[in-house]
């Protein structure tokens, strides 16, 4: 009998290559967005297209009442917000409230998966790490907050409950915008950089990422609540990407680092300057205090022997796929 897996995010870069991985190992896909949302490139591999009041548990009840998914995987997310109120209204009222109305229907999934983020730990010094599922809470951002309190929210009330929450680092691929900015820069010629400090950076392929999402939901080993960090396995200075993508182009960049004082400077203005805009700017202060982190080294290992992860992709192969893909798509 094929397996019914519900996923909210489904119209974001994650959500697009996770519904077509779902669909392509033979799931019934439903995906759960918003009116507004743009569903094109999904439309081939979603089965039905659920629209529930996220503020609502009477509405998310009822789905879950109907539909008696086997699978949850809760993508969906705020990454910015101009206030720490809506982004925690977000990324933990909602997240708890499909929780409480998963596991109150008479026949609850057999496992809810939970995208959390590595941000919700936060960076640690250059010396120390990596970072572990034990590894104290330390965000730098609202985002990280959110994700921190969503997960102490989780342990505090859904303990007993079969629930995996993944941890991804840097996600990257096909598709994604915001690391892609660091692309179209290099496009242009420029490697640039804040500061000279160097760094230890982690990263995950998305494809590596959507394995393991539908690794946690149907494995069986896993047993209540369970938690995993989620890299390629690998540590990476902050020059790999730029020389992955000379090599890629054969191209040759000029390599600038700016002051750090400067951008910090520079993310201040900006943060003032869209105070009063719905927007956020490229770089502000905490997205700054992210960026030039010293140390975003992951252990894998919990994933590794619990869910059987084994990363198809370090950064070379991920990248290259990535930007060969950005090129015959007229990104750049």
């Amino acid at each position: 009998m094929t397996k019914k897996i519900l996923i909210t995010g489904a119209s974001g870069f994650v959500g697009f290559h996770l519904v077509s991985a779902a669909f392509e190992a033979g799931y019934e896909v439903h995906a759960a967005v918003r009116p507004s949302s743009p569903i094109a490139d999904i439309e081939p591999f979603v089965k039905k297209f659920v629209y529930p009041d996220f503020n609502q548990i009477s509405s998310l009840a009822a789905l879950f009442v109907a539909e008696k998914y086997d699978y949850i995987i809760h993508a969906a997310a705020m990454t910015k917000a101009k206030s720490e109120a809506e982004m925690m209204n977000t990324n933990v009222g909602v997240t708890e409230r499909l929780l409480e109305a998963a596991f109150r229907a008479p026949e609850p999934p057999k496992r809810f998966v939970f995208v959390s983020s590595l941000a919700a730990i936060g960076p640690l010094r250059y010396l120390d790490g990596p970072i572990t599922e034990s590894t104290p809470y330390n965000p730098v951002t609202m985002y990280g907050r959110s994700k921190r309190e969503a997960e102490k929210m989780v342990f505090a009330k859904f303990a007993d409950k079969p629930i995996s929450i993944i941890r991804p680092t840097a996600v990257y691929g096909p598709r994604e915008k915001d690391i892609f900015i660091l692309f179209n820069t290099m496009n242009k010629g420029l490697d640039a950089y804040v500061g000279r400090a160097p760094q230890k950076l982690s990263f995950v392929y998305v494809k590596d990422l959507v394995d393991v999402l539908l690794r946690a939901a149907y494995l069986s080993p896993q047993m209540g609540l369970d938690i995993f960090n989620i890299s390629d396995g690998r540590v990476y200075s902050r020059y790999e990407m730029a020389e992955i993508f000379k090599k890629t182009f054969h191209r040759k960049l000029i390599r600038i680092h700016v002051p750090y004082a400067i951008v910090k400077t520079v993310a201040q203005i900006s943060q003032w300057l869209y105070r009063k805009s719905p927007r956020t700017p490229v770089i502000y202060p905490e997205r700054l205090g992210e960026l030039t982190a010293e140390n975003w080294s992951c252990d894998i290992t919990h994933a590794e022997q619990r869910l059987e992860y084994h990363p198809q992709y370090d950064l070379n192969s991920g990248l290259v796929d990535s930007l060969l893909w950005y090129k015959k798509n007229n990104w750049f």
